[in-house]
């Protein structure tokens, strides 16, 4: 689907910018109009790290006429792995002073903001005031849920993009979206409660090409919603798995949308009838999407441990069939059902996940101590 333009175009460019954007004029998709849409645009990019660096810099050689950076973090060397838009001058400096000096260095046209403030709730919405569209590239969950309520109460679309280890996923959240579109947010993704903290960086790595890779699509998507053509990430989630050379779309629906029939939810199974299963004579095999530190408190027994975007990137890797998917309550499970009987793989879920697993866990020990 093909939005309308986010913003009207400049009356003109000036010499320098219409000669440094040549190529980009000469895209018929973008043309001379569409390049003074972007000269007239206001974008917010949240994080100057993985995601945001390659998000800055191709935003800034594109011609978008403002970003405000928001960072309050400080370079590191270990930073330089990934975040390509500082280096090692900018050791120990302001991220977001850094990737505004680099920013600045493209064009004269440019106008680069740097804040330094901390964003949450108390300042999300003045912080991101007066920008046609954000873009997250924070990998704190907590960031994100704030952003994302921020462009909701605002009305301007976020694009969404988070990297770690060897998978990306990036897409488009927008509350309000133009008719006849219905808004998608994070929400949507991963249900208040469902996803936890991620491990970050430090602790499960990251390879760096993979932020560039996402970050230059994060960077399209928002070059497409300012001048609106092409078809952006709204309703679709590209997931990379960059060790696989694989790239795969998965639809993302409003979760108050009914389904469709060829994406209606997978079938539930009780904690009651996964045990019967699994004491039956033909037992269904179990994956359990969750991440490495919350498995390491319990599994189902006999379960086989694959995280969601590794199921998400390539979900033909499961051989085994029919399989019961599980995570803390249900929703990646879910998403992650949805994608295996998208590869012809018969998947359910366990109703209420490992928490309604534990709790049954609780009730038949109590149980047999009273009995």
């Amino acid at each position: 689907m093909t939005f309308p333009p986010l913003v009207a175009p400049v009356d003109a460019l000036t010499p320098d910018e219409f000669s440094r954007t040549a190529r980009h004029r000469a895209l018929p998709q973008i043309g001379d109009a569409g390049q003074r849409r972007l000269a007239a645009a206001r974008v917010a990019v949240i994080g100057a790290g993985g995601l945001g660096s390659p998000v800055i810099l191709a935003l800034a050689a594109a011609g978008v006429g403002m970003l405000r950076i928001i960072d309050d973090d400080h370079v590191e060397l270990s930073n330089l792995q990934r975040q390509v838009i500082h280096d090692l001058t900018t050791v120990g400096a302001s991220k977001a002073a850094s990737a505004t000096d680099r920013a600045g260095a493209l064009s004269t046209a440019i106008e680069v903001e740097a804040v330094t403030e901390r964003l949450g709730a108390h300042n999300a919405e003045r912080l991101l005031d007066g920008c046609d569209l954000a873009i997250d590239g924070s990998d704190s969950f907590a960031t994100r849920d704030v952003v994302d309520a921020a462009c909701a109460d605002l009305g301007i679309p976020l694009v969404w993009g988070s990297v770690l280890a060897g998978f990306a996923q990036v897409t488009v959240f927008w509350a309000s979206p133009p008719a006849p579109a219905s808004g998608i947010r994070l929400a949507d993704l991963f249900p208040p409660g469902s996803a936890g903290e991620p491990p970050n960086c430090a602790t499960a790595g990251v390879l760096g090409p993979l932020c560039l890779q996402a970050g230059a699509l994060m960077a399209s998507e928002a070059v497409k919603l300012l001048i609106g053509v092409g078809e952006p990430l709204f309703g679709r989630i590209c997931v990379i798995d960059a060790f696989g050379a694989r790239q795969r779309e998965l639809p993302l629906r409003p979760s108050a949308v009914p389904p469709t029939d060829a994406s209606a939810p997978a079938g539930r199974l009780s904690v009651g009838e996964l045990r019967a299963s699994l004491n039956g004579h033909a037992p269904p095999a179990v994956l359990d999407v969750r991440e490495a530190d919350e498995v390491a408190t319990g599994m189902v027994p006999g379960a086989r441990h694959v995280p969601l975007a590794r199921v998400l990137a390539d979900p033909t890797a499961q051989t085994e069939s029919p399989v019961v998917v599980v995570c803390e309550r249900g929703p990646r499970a879910e998403r992650a059902a949805d994608a295996l009987r998208s590869a012809g793989i018969e998947a359910s879920v366990l109703d209420g996940g490992m928490a309604a697993w534990r709790a049954a866990t609780r009730h038949d020990a109590t149980t047999v101590a009273g009995g």
